[in-house]
């Protein structure tokens, strides 16, 4: 969804031809608020473009409405994303449907890859983008429903301020945090995001902990080189909760605070260091680079009793522990350049990247005191877990090594129609390693491929403030998950998966404080798995899905004092061949057939406000298996501002008002997650 309307500015040089330039942002003086739109489409490109030259659907949250909504985590913000389910993620990561396309891995930070399995939190980010489609041209392999994209926020020598805030909930969870920027010279500035979380909710046994701290600096190295550096830590600690399981065809009645776990052994354990540099250069107002490395660093480990089955009476019970560790680099280069051939113009982007990724993870099985590795047990308020222990299971290492080159050329041809086209080339070379409890490998398999991916869209814009756009993109998914930790030797012999996005859309940007869009689209998955049906032992590639759907949204100023971010999107699909997992005509898991994504903010007086937000999802299967439906809902917010003073702001919210009984998010059809209840929190601000 988007933002505002488009900004150039013509520069005229005599010696070459005409450069057209996106205007940044104005600077926000300290206490003034932006809006929730947001006019930036640069990610989506990787050039200044405005949204509305964009040929995507793009939905983004500000840093505004994430203040106003009370967010502090990346899941609560994605439920106001419609086309985006979450997946409950096991209790302990970021995993999402993205137009019915699961991922556990395609996030970015600043359009950098950040693929490991951990909840992303909110205390350094200046807004989220849910880039729709599958563009391996822009992203690389994966993304086939889409990618997540965060902006962090970044120093500025101009900003002298300090922000604190502090919230409390009704649940007893509270979490406090600061922002600080500071000039260190005329050309240099220094800002730091930090914060502390403690969690609780309306489940049994659930706490934990989050701490996060991130500098950055902005350095001018001269007056056409801009260097950027920034340092993340994360760590995170909390109860891995894998919900409640089914029962018949429903999350099963009367059991949404029990905690189908062990105390003391449902626990998740991350830590996350990032470090990121990238250099800005200018070499003429018609040519310029960008250089980015990016470093990350992820130590997690987690362990739960997990539920797997209930009758009216029982609950069967398993386990396991999991470790990972993982190191990842990435180096990113590319070139602008903005040129005239006869009456065309072009905006040129040439890049390549490099991915190197190593990963260790190993898993440990629980076994019960009876000997066998799942044991049933009463049905009770609280779960009584049999003893048990940990004995070893698996361990696995792998490499990954990523090789990208890509052109993009975005042509304008005359006034009124552009054109973006489009390659990436990329080499992908895995080598996977089991391993036994010592560490020893016992055997590797490895696999290399080598993919072309196009990017096509034509763009009329009959007048500057409407586009029509039609594209078509494409991306891919090597037949080794998205996590890339394990490689079978069938899996190293299969064509990688492929995902077709066929998208028709508009844009309307009447003020530039408003913008509205609308898409449809067809997605086609092509290439999963299938157990072949004359040699159950061997897997071939049989199986396909695809999505049809309609999305619409407006944001911005409604209206004076009124902000609005309205957004309803259509989805409709199902498995067009069989596969491994589901037969044709299975309809896709955790794919809701309609969703509202409706949050508004208006001010009553200018030191008076208050915000309302509905979030509605239709009927969805937890699975492939078509058995467990997750009822439909609708859940309604409420907020409450005051503008104590220029330096106080105080905010009062309220989830889910109505007390609506829901279940939003699934792993499977046993491990279902429970909305929260009717609850309540107040944040106090303080700006200086």
């Amino acid at each position: 969804m988007l933002p505002a309307a488009p900004a150039f500015a013509d520069e005229a040089d005599s010696s070459g031809p005409r450069v057209q330039e996106y205007l940044p942002e104005d600077i926000l003086v300290i206490g003034e608020r932006k809006g929730y739109e947001s006019e930036d489409g640069s990610t989506a490109t990787k050039t200044q473009t405005p949204l509305i030259d964009v040929p995507q659907a793009v939905y983004v949250l500000t840093e505004e409405q994430l203040d106003d909504q009370g967010v502090r985590s990346l899941g609560d913000a994605l439920r106001y994303a419609p086309g985006v389910s979450l997946e409950s993620g096991e209790g302990h990561r970021d995993e999402v449907f993205i137009r019915g396309q699961e991922t556990t891995a395609d996030f970015f930070v600043d359009g950098l890859r950040d693929d490991a399995q951990y909840y992303r939190p909110l205390y350094n980010i200046d807004r989220v983008e849910v880039l729709k489609g599958a563009n391996a041209l822009i992203f690389g392999r994966g993304g086939g429903g889409g990618v997540i994209n965060r902006v962090t926020k970044t120093a500025d020598p101009l900003d002298t301020f300090i922000a604190l805030d502090g919230t409390v909930d009704s649940f007893g969870a509270f979490a406090a945090a600061t922002d600080v920027s500071q000039p260190l010279s005329d050309t240099a500035g220094i800002r730091l995001n930090a914060t502390y979380e403690e969690f609780a909710n309306h489940r049994d046994e659930y706490d934990g902990r989050f701490f996060g701290i991130s500098p950055t600096l902005s350095f001018e190295v001269g007056p056409q080189t801009t260097l950027t550096a920034s340092y993340t830590y994360d760590d995170d600690e909390r109860v891995t909760d894998r919900g409640i399981p089914s029962l018949g065809n429903r999350p099963i009645e009367g059991y949404d605070e029990v905690f189908f776990g062990q105390p003391g052994f449902n626990t998740s354990d991350v830590q996350v260091n990032i470090g990121r540099v990238r250099v800005d250069h200018v070499f003429s107002p018609r040519l310029r680079g960008n250089i980015a490395f990016q470093y990350a660093d992820y130590d997690k480990f987690y362990s739960n009793i997990v539920p797997t089955g209930a009758t009216e009476t029982t609950v069967d019970l398993g386990g396991y522990a999991d470790g990972t560790e993982r190191q990842n680099f990435v180096g990113q280069a590319n070139i602008i350049g903005d040129f005239d051939t006869g009456p065309l113009h072009h905006k040129f982007l040439l890049g390549t990247e490099v991915v190197a990724s190593d990963t260790l993870s190993f898993r440990e099985r629980v076994r019960f005191a009876s000997g066998l590795t799942t044991e049933t047990v009463d049905l009770a308020q609280t779960i009584s877990v049999p003893v048990f222990s940990t004995e070893f299971q698996r361990r696995r290492s792998s490499d990954l090594f990523v090789t990208s080159f890509y052109a993009q050329d975005q042509i304008a041809l005359g006034d009124t129609i552009d054109l973006v086209l489009g390659v990436r080339y990329d080499e992908f070379d895995l080598e996977a390693d089991v391993q036994d409890a010592s560490g020893a490998v016992t055997g590797t398999t490895t696999r290399l491929d080598s993919r072309w991916s196009p990017r096509v869209g034509i763009i009329v814009k009959p007048v500057e403030t409407v586009s029509l756009y039609a594209s078509y993109t494409e991306s891919f998914l090597p037949q080794s998950g998205d996590q890339f930790v394990t490689l079978s030797q069938q899996q190293q012999a299969l064509e990688p998966e492929l995902f077709e996005n066929v998208e028709l859309g508009a844009k309307w940007a009447p003020r530039p404080d408003l913008f509205l869009t609308a898409a449809v689209f067809r997605l086609t998955r092509s290439n999963t798995t299938a157990v072949d049906p004359v040699n159950p032992g061997l897997v071939v590639l049989t199986g396909e899905s695809q999505v049809e759907g309609f999305e619409a949204s407006i944001a911005g100023k409604l209206a004076p004092g009124l902000q609005a971010n309205l957004a309803y999107t259509y989805l409709d699909g199902e498995i067009t061949s069989d596969s491994d997992f589901a037969d044709e005509g299975t309809r896709l898991q955790q794919l809701p057939r309609h969703q509202v994504a409706a949050w508004a903010r208006y001010d009553v007086t200018p030191v008076v406000g208050i915000g309302a937000g509905v979030i509605h999802q239709s009927d969805q299967f937890a699975s492939f298996a078509n058995d467990v439906v997750l009822p439909a809902y609708t859940r309604v917010d409420a907020a409450l501002f005051w503008d104590v003073s220029e330096t106080l702001d105080l905010q009062l919210n309220v989830e889910n008002l109505l007390d609506t009984d829901y279940y939003p998010s699934a792993h499977g059809n046993n491990n279902i997650a429970p909305g929260a209840p009717l609850n309540a929190s107040i944040t106090a601000r303080v700006k200086f």
